[in-house]
């Protein structure tokens, strides 16, 4: 099994974990020092202190946890975020109100969750015509050009 190694940057930083046996996603739990409250329609910069070594040919995923978004509007800004192999700063997440109401954070807060998954690389490869991006079905059909049903 591939290894997550984490660094605390600060003795009261909180260790990923998963909470279920099936869990995808680890949770990202908030180390600040004060209160922070993102106003309705303000955003965030939230530190984790943590610094993490993901496992080579990986990538971690910084995703929404669902019960924020659902009750409270607050969500990642940039979801997912993507942390790379070679990154090793503070993992940080950008957090959004999309709500009404003020959202405050307090040190431990669990806001947003780490999935860790495999990366592809691919070659890249430039054609000077078109056809050589092969037809499909769909064709240009762009954004919403499957429908509904």
């Amino acid at each position: 099994m591939p290894k997550l190694r984490v660094y605390k940057m600060r003795a009261d930083a909180i260790i990923p974990r998963y909470e279920t046996s099936g869990a995808a996603g680890m949770d990202l739990a908030a180390c600040v020092d004060t209160l922070l409250t993102i106003e309705p329609g303000g955003t965030a910069r939230v530190s984790t202190g943590l610094r993490i070594a993901l496992p080579p040919g990986h990538e971690g995923q910084v995703r929404p946890r669902s019960g924020l978004a659902a009750r409270r509007g607050v969500t990642v800004l940039n979801a997912p975020g993507t942390i790379d192999e070679d990154y090793r700063g503070e993992v940080q997440v950008l957090l959004v109100n999309h709500g009404s109401d003020s959202f405050t954070i307090e040190h431990g807060d669990r806001i947003a969750q780490l999935v860790v998954a495999p990366v592809t690389r691919v070659e890249v490869e430039a054609v000077n015509d078109e056809a050589a991006l092969g037809g499909t079905e769909r064709g240009s059909g762009g954004f919403g050009s499957t429908g509904v049903s």
